[in-house]
């Protein structure tokens, strides 16, 4: 029988210091058994995405070593970025590739959590599959307040968090110079999530915002004069969606989180979001696929484009040019499809 195989998709809040970023990678590219699939920084979002796999074992001391070393180099009293955070290492999910179900990710998870709490030093959230009680499923309930809220949360004071999400699981309960520095660390399972960005040509994000509270499945909040509140569905599911300005490009982006590619897939979010900015008088300039995808997603936006296309590789190169993949950034079927990564990098 093939062995297990599992993905781990960090990210660290760097994305400007190589040098850190590098010597981060290292701490993955230098545990036995884990094999870098792919490192993304971005420099607005100040952020980088790592993916790597490898069996259950080597990625569960592969991640130790990413978020021990993140712990070591980073400090979030001097970050900023457009992207959401809550510490050094904002994210760390495993997800299931082959042979291995959900739930013993989620095992790797609190495994990951249980070893490194015996720090003290820094606080521990479990998310997604690895969560312990529903309240605590998602990551964005967690992040709420980000890091900037942090401290608020650990010492008792104001926050919007109840008592459901407001505390971590595992690790440091109390404000210290050493959480001042690293944040709270989040882990946790998940099913294959597509990040996925769609291009908007303007300077700042006025349009991008408007468009990312239409499609993310949560919809707006909607507020009357005297305090009354009600919600508006979005218009995708499984879609998670904001706008933000990328001023080293002079354009803006829609930033998803496809939760689910088969419910939304990847030419539905581009074209819904195409037809909204044209509402806006705008056009878009491509789209970003940050770390890896399935090929599956891929194929089936190729049919879409190039319905008579008949090969995996037409139907990728379809999926490629009509989504953009490369106006703005570079996408490598080679190295951003997860199969075809896996076969170049790993003996599967």
């Amino acid at each position: 029988m093939a062995s297990q195989l599992v993905e781990c998709v960090p990210n660290i809040s760097e994305g400007r210091d190589h040098v850190k970023i590098n010597l981060i990678v290292e701490a993955v590219e230098n545990t036995s058994g884990c094999t870098v699939l792919g490192v993304e920084p971005d420099h607005d979002y100040h952020r980088t995405v790592i993916t790597f796999a490898g069996e259950p074992d080597a990625v569960v001391n592969g991640a130790i070593a990413l978020i021990e070393k993140s712990i070591e180099l980073l400090d979030m009293r001097t970050h900023s970025g457009e992207h959401p955070r809550l510490g050094v290492v904002d994210v760390c999910p495993f997800v299931p590739l082959r042979n291995i179900t959900m739930e013993e990710c989620a095992a790797l998870a609190k495994d990951v959590v249980e070893r490194l709490a015996q720090r003290g030093d820094v606080p521990f959230f479990l998310y997604g599959h690895a969560a312990v009680r529903e309240e605590r499923t998602m990551l964005s309930h967690l992040r709420k307040e980000e890091y900037e809220g942090l401290k608020s949360r650990l010492t008792g004071g104001e926050t919007s968090h109840s008592d459901a999400t407001r505390w971590p699981d595992a690790g440091a309960k109390e404000w210290s110079d050493a959480v001042a520095r690293a944040g709270g660390i989040t882990v946790g399972a998940r099913s294959i999530l597509v990040a996925y960005n769609v291009n908007v040509n303007e300077v700042g994000a006025s349009v991008s915002k408007k468009i990312g509270s239409i499609v993310r499945s949560s919809g707006r909040l909607l507020k009357s004069a005297n305090g009354g509140k009600i919600r508006s569905r979005g218009m995708l599911s499984k879609v998670q969606g904001m706008g933000v300005p990328v001023d080293e490009l002079g354009i803006s982006q829609v930033s998803m989180n496809l939760l689910d590619v088969e419910v939304c897939p990847l030419h539905l979010a581009f074209k819904t979001c195409e037809s909204l900015a044209s509402d806006h008088n705008t056009t878009l300039c491509g789209s970003e696929i940050v770390g890896l995808v399935p090929l599956a997603a891929m194929l089936e936006a190729g049919r879409f484009f190039n319905p008579v296309a008949s090969t995996d590789r037409e139907k990728v190169d379809a999926a490629v040019k009509g989504l953009g993949l490369n106006v703005h950034h570079s996408f490598d079927p080679e190295l951003h499809i997860i199969e075809w990564s896996l076969a170049k990098k790993v003996s599967i």
